[in-house]
């Protein structure tokens, strides 16, 4: 076959959904206070459930502390510590546990990935049967392209990154952010449209660009292409855009 994805990543596989969860309400209020709204009106409601277009729950790591400084240079103690340094993860960081995934594939359900596993168990899911209904289990076997994404930025902490499972509200999101452009940046998300359509509603599929091959093409890492974690290089007239999660720098 070619090398499209199989099937379209804004649709959740065989769930029909609607209505509202009565458990939904029972999320968390700290969880969910930390939440960045949905975009109204963003969510098409189709034979799927989406999870919310979200800002990834706060979550910085700091760099080990510093060892005591030697008297001679008359630091004390207190002010190491008090120079902390805050770390951020790089791209580098965010392509590298991404083609660590290489191979990971589904089962014979479209499910079982640690992605899937991990959005069921987070407050994504919680959060995204409030919006749009259904039970978070429908999550354990729905496409999980937009889950490999939102677990790699997870998992690092990755600053403006956001998680969903349902790739137009999360592009939406980035536009909504003032994060969204027209440039291939080594560990951008780049949403796909497999019509050519530059309409974020048109949206079928989400990756992370390795690089720019400056032939009209980029490579990426995508989740659930082919059914698993894979690099591809794919041609830019399938581009809609790319989203800008907010690395720190190589140099920090």
């Amino acid at each position: 076959m070619s090398g499209r994805h199989k099937k379209s990543c804004r649709l959740l596989r065989n769930t029909k959904l609607g209505g509202s969860l009565a458990a939904a309400t029972a999320v968390g209020a700290t969880a969910i206070s930390l939440i960045a709204a949905a975009p109204a009106g963003s969510s098409e409601k189709v034979d799927a459930t989406s999870a919310g277009a979200l800002a990834a729950l706060p979550h910085r790591a700091t760099a080990p502390k510093e060892p005591h400084a030697p008297a001679a240079l008359g630091k004390s103690a207190d002010n190491v510590n008090a120079k902390k340094r805050e770390w951020l993860p790089t791209a580098g960081d965010a392509l590298k546990l991404a083609e660590a995934q290489v191979g990971v594939s589904e089962d014979s359900s479209g499910g079982g990935t640690k992605f899937q596993k991990w959005f069921v168990s987070s407050p994504w899911a919680e959060r995204g049967v409030q919006r749009d209904g259904g039970k978070v289990s429908d999550y354990a076997n729905a496409n999980w392209c937009d889950m490999f994404v939102s677990w790699v930025g997870a998992q690092l902490g990755v600053k403006g990154m956001g998680a969903d499972a349902f790739t137009r509200t999360h592009a939406q999101w980035f536009k909504d952010q003032g994060r969204w452009g027209d440039n291939a940046t080594p560990g951008s998300v780049v949403f796909f449209s497999w019509s050519g359509s530059k309409s974020i509603d048109a949206i079928d599929h989400v990756g992370m660009v390795i690089k720019d091959n400056n032939d009209g093409t980029i490579q990426t890492i995508e989740g659930n292409t082919d059914n698993s974690v894979k690099v591809r290089t794919r041609d830019k007239s399938l581009v809609v855009g790319y989203g800008y999660p907010e690395y720190g720098s190589s140099d920090a």
